[in-house]
């Protein structure tokens, strides 16, 4: 329920609270983050990759019905992401963190701003990722689901060559205070 409220309530309810405003001004960009298992099932990562289709969905559909008022709307779709999120989902043992490369977090985000700034609708980030979406797109979305459900088990790779950590210095901060403010997720 809380992955609901962060990924699918928060981002409506913000959209809402300022689109009408960007339309009656008539200007006005929204940014939203979706990512590329908006495009699968996701088998043991159902309710995220189920959230981020909502926003891929909602944000592609505003896209058309805010066009000629000024306002755009962009949706970034990055893949495996050098921060702390697969720790966060307890999934840093998974295939999909410990054996795949991951894309640099400055270089998505330019990839946002830059899609936003030019008024795109949808921007796939990294050229790894544009791969990944042309092989989701080739496949049938059962054939989809049970990689996906492959990449999520546990890595066959040796403890001691495991990724332990992001190397992304706003994550390793942030990874220092989990556990440690009121709120924060004690794993």
């Amino acid at each position: 329920m809380d992955l609901v409220q962060l990924n699918v309530l928060a981002p409506l309810t913000l959209t809402r609270l300022i689109a009408c405003d960007m339309v009656q001004r008539g200007e006005g960009k929204i940014l939203n983050l979706a990512s590329i298992v908006s495009k699968t099932p996701a088998p043991d990562f159902a309710v995220y990759a189920a959230s981020k289709a909502f926003i891929l969905s909602f944000s592609q559909a505003l896209s058309v019905e805010l066009e000629g008022t000024g306002v755009t709307v962009t949706a970034l779709l990055p893949g495996r992401t050098d921060t702390d999120f697969f720790f966060k989902a307890h999934m840093d043992d998974s295939k999909e963190y410990q054996e795949h490369s991951l894309a640099n977090p400055a270089e998505v985000a330019r990839d946002g701003y830059e899609a936003l700034i030019k008024g795109e609708s949808r921007i796939v980030s990294g050229a790894q990722t544009k791969m990944m979406m042309g092989m989701l797109n080739a496949k049938p979305d059962q054939a989809n689901a049970e990689t996906m459900y492959e990449s999520m088990q546990p890595t066959d790779k040796p403890f001691s060559q495991w990724r332990k950590h992001t190397e992304h210095d706003a994550s390793l901060r942030e990874r220092e205070l989990i556990g440690t403010e009121n709120g924060d997720l004690v794993r």
